[in-house]
């Protein structure tokens, strides 16, 4: 397959992007000094896109590649590709679900652990000697919280299996109620946020959920209450969020994802209320190995002329 042409726009797991190299003939386009002088040089016979969460594959790009055939995203997200220009086009767009569920719903319930019972904060007070001074001031139990999911799928799913663990009470908001569901369904955020401890974010990102948590979310959820997002930095109004911690409004939170990274708020750095991830859900050698692996196979299935493993275009 050597002589089909990817156009890569950002690295991934590295024994698979070597893999995907091995097969194919990438051009790296986030390597590229003159991004437009590559476009103009290769375009014409790239037939398929690597694209990662922080890339964007809007209409400019798909029309600078005419012969565009697939969009193989690494990571679960599609909230980076234009999905509608890419249906006109006839063009396949791939994912890799399932393969990250386990260890996002891991960081989702370490956030919370983290957040409630404090331990970021007691390791610092450890670390910087206050301990010697007295006692940390107490946390907040896990067990007998009510956690609210918003976007009970795949990775919230998991997410309630280990919230259950811990003893804590499951709800429930998305676009309708799921059968066979047993935990309460909120149709309205708003209502859900006011009744739960922890509003754990895990929805798809994109312009249908963009500041969906925003300050009057924020405002049910209230002072004794605990944001937890593992989705996307798009999902909650950052702004909002800040305010809301520095005045009290929200209790805390714990951030894996933020509207602009990697730069985040700098307000957020003194708040001993925040726990605060690089963007890590799924960031262990086993899934992102898993995810790239997918990555590549479906490329390759599909220049093999057989069906793609993950489509959701």
């Amino acid at each position: 397959m050597k002589d089909i042409e990817i156009l890569s726009l950002g690295p991934f797991y590295a024994p698979s992007y070597e893999a995907m190299e091995r097969d194919f003939t990438v051009h790296k386009l986030w390597l590229a000094k003159e991004r437009d002088a590559l476009l103009a040089k290769v375009g014409s016979r790239i037939r398929g896109i690597q694209a990662t969460h922080r890339d964007k594959t809007d209409v400019g790009l798909m029309d600078a590649l005419p012969k565009l055939e697939i969009i193989a995203c690494f990571g679960v997200g599609v909230d980076g590709v234009d999905l509608d220009a890419a249906r006109q086009r006839g063009l396949i767009v791939t994912n890799t679900p399932e393969v990250l569920n386990e260890c996002v719903a891991d960081l989702a319930m370490g956030l919370t652990v983290a957040t409630l019972r404090r331990i970021s904060l007691g390791d610092r007070f450890v670390r910087n000697g206050s301990w010697l001074k007295g006692p940390l001031p107490f946390a907040r139990k896990v067990g007998g919280k009510t956690m609210g999911i918003l976007g009970y799928g795949r990775i919230g799913k998991a997410i309630a299996k280990r919230a259950e663990a811990f003893g804590m009470q499951i709800v429930y908001h998305g676009r309708k109620p799921q059968a066979e569901v047993s935990y309460k369904y909120y149709p309205k955020l708003v209502d859900m946020a006011r009744d739960c401890d922890v509003l754990m974010v895990i929805c798809p990102g994109g312009p249908a959920t963009h500041h969906i948590v925003n300050a009057e979310v924020l405002r049910a959820l209230g002072p004794e209450g605990t944001l937890v997002n593992v989705a996307r930095g798009s999902v909650v109004d950052e702004q909002a969020l800040v305010k809301a911690l520095a005045d009290g409004t929200l209790g805390a939170a714990g951030l894996d994802v933020f509207e602009d990274e990697p730069r985040v708020p700098e307000a957020l750095f003194a708040m001993d209320q925040v726990v605060l991830q690089p963007h890590v859900g799924s960031a262990t050698h086993e899934t992102r190995k898993a995810m790239g692996d997918l990555t590549v196979d479906n490329l390759r299935a599909h220049f093999a002329g057989k069906p793609v493993l993950t489509r959701v275009v």
